[in-house]
């Protein structure tokens, strides 16, 4: 099985695109990087935010509550809402995909994923940064997290010489050389929390214009 990167850039390169998040703003990082990749556009994750909050007071529901979550399908409307207000060549679809379907997806440098994963309380997955062997992920609560999905390399490994072949472009970092890992049981297992009305591997797929989305 081959390694798969986002648009066929190697991890320095692709970790350059994470911006650190301050508050509850993880899916507008990762939806900003995910634009940085397809558009070359350079779209501060804050002022987005702040934008977003806006709307909400205006009406247009494109988050929970103000500086509270962003679920899928609210993600897919702001790149959409984007696309329109910035005229962009984009479009993004809520869809629920195999993981066997996500890690092929860096593949294609027209397409890129937004996942989101959930754990119960104290069960939260390990996430590691870069060949490290520490947990990023010490939450103990129920909790969610949006990352934009950056490569699968079936040969990565980290320090305590665990798999993890799931990289991602995470908001618990500023731009540097290095991307956040999952092994794939604990990625699996995360992304297939059975979210009520959202359900399980629940993906936002955004392509340019004229890109096929893939088959759930």
């Amino acid at each position: 099985m081959k390694s798969r990167y986002l648009k066929a850039l190697s991890e320095p390169e692709l970790a350059r695109f994470q911006t650190l998040q301050a508050g509850n703003d993880c899916a507008l990082h990762a939806i900003s990087a995910a634009l940085g990749l397809l558009c070359d556009l350079r779209l501060d994750p804050e002022e987005l935010a702040a934008e977003i909050n806006r709307l909400w007071w205006r009406g247009k529901f494109y988050r929970v509550l103000p500086g509270w979550a962003v679920a899928p399908p609210m993600q897919a409307r702001i790149v959409n809402y984007l696309a329109r207000s910035r005229a962009l060549p984009i479009s993004a679809r809520l869809l629920h995909l195999s993981p066997e379907i996500l890690r092929n997806l860096p593949d294609d440098d027209n397409l890129a994923a937004l996942v989101t994963i959930y754990w119960h309380r104290g069960r939260a997955p390990a996430i590691y940064r870069g060949s490290g062997s520490w947990n990023h992920n010490q939450s103990k609560s129920l909790a969610g997290h949006t990352m934009l999905l950056a490569a699968f390399d079936p040969e990565h490994t980290n320090a305590g010489h665990l798999r993890t072949p799931w990289g991602f472009i995470n908001s618990w970092a500023a731009a540097n050389a290095e991307l956040f890992w999952m092994e794939d049981e604990a990625f699996r297992r995360a992304w297939g929390f059975n979210l009520p009305v959202v359900g399980r591997n629940a993906g936002v797929v955004i392509a340019r214009s004229n890109q096929n989305l893939p088959i759930e």
